[in-house]
């Protein structure tokens, strides 16, 4: 039996970003069904480094398939520049739960990508008012381009307004996507007014004021993915229905962290998380409601539910390579 090698071009060729999103709304729900082991994600902080590494286990069974896997991927500030590699590099083991046989080693860093845009696009389709139209992106970056189309696939998207301190990278996307979606460059007001809100930075200090946010938004919170960093006005985070993906996660270092950590928020001003909204047991967005937030911190069982997808695809299509990575019981 051979295990299959699926690097980066490899992940994006077989990474259907609807199957992927559909992947991942079935590891939430079975999520909320108790249907998934997820250990909490552990850390090897690296200073002399300046850097880290995580390790991300999880085990997923939703309805006609199940599935193991552990991401390891880390987070080395200096990479860049000290040696030309991607500050985050990421490696999923993907394994047949039934026997432990390792079915195949892919890229994770595409892969986290992708199934973080799928997230949002889970969320955005439970959580925004069914005719949103329009969608405002703050961070130019690679998350801001697959949120674009991850939310693209659960809504029709009229107007795509992309934020950006870097007026480069801000241009640089306005002119990727200018045949495909009526997208300009603007302020992050202009981008808080729209029917759809991502986030993706890594600040420190909020940069969205509550006053900029439309009456029904909906924000997915994306750039919180350690402790003290917060995108968002606590005001919001107040104001809003606010759906976590994961409590230990959100509290520790979702947007949520910081005024979790001072007591701003509490279990109260939690509605609950997405899995339950995904399962049926509980409402997503309701008549009644304005803002919503989605906290997403990312989940283990959303890199099963991506590589799922990716290993089905490629063994269909005969794509990947093949390696000999376990040898044969002897006695």
């Amino acid at each position: 039996m051979q295990t299959l090698l699926l690097g980066p071009d490899d992940v994006v060729e077989f990474a259907d970003l609807p199957s992927v999103i559909d992947a991942v709304e079935a590891a939430f729900a079975a999520d909320a069904r108790g249907d998934t082991i997820m250990p909490a994600k552990s850390y090897i902080d690296l200073p002399a480094y300046n850097g880290d590494f995580r390790s991300m286990p999880a085990y997923v069974h939703a309805g006609d398939w199940d599935a193991a896997a552990v991401k390891w991927v880390n987070v080395h500030t200096d990479n860049p520049s000290d040696h030309d590699l991607p500050t985050v590099l990421g490696t999923l083991i993907y394994s047949d739960p039934e026997t432990a046989f390792p079915l195949a080693v892919m890229d994770g860093t595409n892969l986290t990508r992708l199934r973080t845009g799928a997230a949002a696009a889970v969320a955005t389709d439970h959580l925004a008012v069914p005719d949103a139209d329009s969608l405002g992106l703050v961070g130019a970056g690679v998350q801001a381009a697959t949120q674009l189309e991850a939310i693209a696939s659960v809504r029709e998207l009229e107007q795509v307004v992309i934020a950006d301190q870097n007026t480069e990278k801000q241009q640089a996307f306005v002119d990727r996507f200018a045949d495909r979606f009526d997208v300009r460059a603007g302020t992050i007001e202009d981008a808080a007014a729209c029917d759809v809100l991502s986030t993706i930075t890594p600040v420190e200090s909020p940069i969205v004021d509550r006053e900029w946010l439309g009456e029904h938004t909906h924000v997915n919170a994306i750039g919180a993915d350690a402790a003290g960093k917060h995108e968002h006005d606590d005001r919001t985070l107040l104001d809003a229905k606010l759906v976590i993906d994961d409590y230990e996660q959100c509290t520790h270092s979702g947007e949520i962290n910081v005024p979790w950590g001072a007591g701003t928020l509490s279990d109260d001003d939690i509605y609950g998380e997405l899995g339950t909204i995904v399962a049926g047991e509980s409402p997503g967005r309701e008549a009644g409601d304005g803002l919503t937030l989605f906290d997403s911190t990312g989940l283990a069982i959303q890199d099963v539910a991506a590589a799922h997808v990716v290993y089905e695809g490629a063994r269909e299509t005969g794509g990947g390579t093949d390696v000999s990575l376990v040898g044969t019981e002897t006695s």
